[in-house]
C-alpha cells in the first residue's frame, strides 16, 4: 500500500510517527512544506464557500503569483505544457498511481466536483502530477485513471514524465516526496492548488484522510461530499471571474 501524507503525518498503517516527525494526528490535514496556512484570511475566500468548509479544507488564498510551468505527458500519451490550459481554471493535485490511501479519495472528490459544476465544468481542468518515480509510465497513469473513473472527466490529465522533470515540478510546488526504494510506501505532500484562468495560483487546500485501526484509509461519505462541493464552489468562483 502506498501512503500519501505530508511530512510528519502518521503513516497509513496506523503506527507511531516515524523518528524525527511530529504529525498532526489521525484525520487532520496538513499543509505542504513552505506554504503557510492563513486561516484568518477568510475575507478573501469566496462568499459562496461557507466558513466551516473553508476551515475544513484549510483553504488558503495565495498571492496570485504565476503558477510554476511544466511540460509533461498525460495518461493519453499527449505531451503538453501547463500553459496549454490557459483560459481554464485548473485544479491541481499530486498523486501516486499505485496509491491506496488518500489519492483514491481525492479522485472521488474530483469526479463528484466535476458533476457538481454542471455547465461550468467546461471551464475547468482537473489535473494531477505523478509522485511515484518507480511507476512513471503513461500506462500507469492510464490504468489509475480508468480504475478511479477519472477518465469520465473530459478535461482530466494525469501527468508523468522523466524523473528529473517530475522532481522539478514537486520542488516548484513545494511537494515533499519520500520514496526510498520501489518496494517502500511513497510518502508525499497532499496539496490541492487552484489556478485561475490567467495561470496564477489563487488558492491552496490540504486534502484529508482518516484510517481504521487496521490502517485502511477512509473518509466518511459526508466529508467526501463536502470536499467535492468545496472544490466545485472554488472552481466555479474562479471560472466566473474569468468570464
Amino acid at each position: 500500500m502506498t501512503t500519501s501524507a505530508t511530512p510528519g503525518q502518521q503513516s497509513a498503517d496506523g503506527g507511531a510517527d516515524k523518528p524525527g516527525r511530529q504529525g498532526p494526528g489521525r484525520g487532520q490535514p496538513a499543509g505542504p512544506a513552505g506554504r503557510p496556512l492563513v486561516l484568518g484570511a477568510i475575507a478573501v475566500i469566496p462568499a459562496s464557500v461557507p466558513t466551516s468548509l473553508a476551515n475544513e479544507m484549510l483553504l488558503t488564498p495565495l498571492p496570485h503569483s504565476p503558477a510554476p510551468g511544466f511540460t509533461l505527458t498525460d495518461q493519453a500519451g499527449k505531451t503538453m505544457p501547463l500553459s496549454a490550459l490557459r483560459g481554464k481554471v485548473v485544479v491541481l493535485e499530486f498523486m501516486d498511481p499505485h496509491c491506496t490511501d488518500i489519492c483514491p479519495i481525492v479522485s472521488q472528490e474530483f469526479v463528484d466536483a466535476y458533476h457538481k459544476l454542471g455547465s461550468a465544468a467546461r471551464e475547468v481542468a482537473f489535473i494531477a502530477i505523478n509522485v511515484n518515480q518507480y511507476h512513471a509510465s503513461v500506462a500507469d497513469m492510464a490504468a489509475y485513471s480508468r480504475h478511479e473513473d477519472l477518465n469520465t472527466i473530459p478535461s482530466w490529465h494525469f501527468f508523468t514524465g522523466p524523473v528529473p522533470a517530475l522532481k522539478t515540478a514537486w520542488r516548484d510546488y513545494n511537494i515533499a516526496v519520500q520514496a526510498p526504494n520501489p518496494d517502500a510506501d511513497i510518502i508525499h505532500t497532499s496539496a490541492l492548488y487552484f489556478i485561475d484562468a490567467q495561470g496564477r495560483e489563487a488558492f491552496l487546500a490540504s486534502p484529508m484522510v482518516d484510517h481504521t485501526k487496521k490502517g485502511a484509509a477512509f473518509l466518511p461519505a459526508r466529508q467526501v461530499a463536502q470536499w467535492a462541493t468545496g472544490i466545485a464552489l472554488i472552481a466555479h468562483h474562479l471560472a466566473t471571474q474569468a468570464g
